[in-house]
């Protein structure tokens, strides 16, 4: 089960958020350049926290992805390339 713990956070670089994963807890943080990505995706000109509330399904699966996989990184660092 994966879900967002903790409110997001806006930054100057992009998102912060906490996901858990199997009783793990993991500090993430996507790109504004990630989110730009996803948003084009869509068509839209939201900003950064309204992309990611759109996304949050999508970039909660990235991470939960990479936190199986063992990626190191704290936090675990969501960019461009994570999502094809």
């Amino acid at each position: 089960m994966t879900h967002t713990l903790a409110e997001p956070q806006l930054t100057n670089d992009g998102v912060a958020f906490t996901v858990r994963v199997d009783s793990i807890n993991r500090d993430c943080f996507i790109s504004n350049e990630a989110l730009a990505k996803l948003s084009r995706q869509s068509a839209g000109d939201a900003s950064p926290i309204d992309t990611f509330h759109a996304f949050e399904a999508t970039i909660n699966g990235v991470a939960r992805r990479m936190v199986a996989a063992n990626v190191p990184g704290d936090p675990l660092k969501l960019g461009p390339n994570s999502f094809h």
